[in-house]
């Protein structure tokens, strides 16, 4: 039996995992088992490599772009410029609401190292850093507490979500950000982030997807 594919998929107020096997048999593998593995993929630097690559190959797509006074480039937060594993980790790959709104407050997020690179090369370039997260009005200094401490000191805007728009999906919220971007004269030359809805849309540019595979956010 092979492994094919592993997911955690987030619903409502949990974390589902989910193991896409290439067998003749449909039987689903353990839920233990298929911890494991993601915990071997995190731990094991094999991350950190599928990241390196996504990153190498991002600078090399920038590095091809004239960059002006107005670039912008998009990035998304939690799993991508900033590491949860942590947490989810002790919270054996579950969602408790309570101590994830603990762990966003301590602002101790360590900084995705592949990504910060790729930070600091468009910053070597004058492209202005945006960020926009899913987090709420409410946790605004404690994330930007987080991104300096993580290294990420230098940034045009960081933008969560206000009351109105908790309700939205990612992809709703996002993408509205980046059309009142765009109207405000920024021009935005690129988009990373973990999930597919934080790169699909209006506005993206160049879209840099980083490996995640502790949840899925739509």
């Amino acid at each position: 039996m092979k492994t094919k594919l592993v997911r955690i998929v987030k619903s409502g107020s949990l974390f589902i995992l989910i193991l896409f096997l290439q067998s003749c048999a449909s039987a689903p593998i353990n839920l233990e088992i298929a911890k494991e593995k993601v915990s071997e993929y995190y731990e094991s630097g094999q991350y950190d490599k599928d990241a390196a690559k996504v990153v190498n190959n991002a600078i090399s797509e920038f590095g091809k772009l004239k960059v002006g006074d107005s670039s912008a480039v998009v990035f998304d937060i939690d799993e991508t410029v900033l590491s949860n594993y942590e947490v989810i980790k002790e919270l054996d790959f579950g969602y408790v609401p309570g101590l994830w709104d603990k762990w966003i407050d301590e602002a101790k997020a360590p900084a995705i190292t592949e990504v910060k690179k790729l930070y600091n090369y468009l910053l070597g370039r004058h492209v202005k850093v945006i960020f926009i997260t899913g987090r709420k009005d409410y946790q605004y200094s404690a994330t930007y507490k987080n991104l300096t401490n993580a290294g990420y000191k230098n940034f045009d805007t960081l933008i969560v979500r206000s009351k109105n728009e908790y309700d939205l999906s990612a992809q709703q919220f996002k993408s509205m950000k980046r059309e009142e971007l765009t109207a405000k004269g920024y021009k935005i030359i690129g988009d990373v982030g973990d999930q597919y809805s934080d790169l699909n849309g209006a506005d993206h540019g160049i879209q840099v997807k980083i490996p995640n595979y502790l949840y899925i956010i739509k």
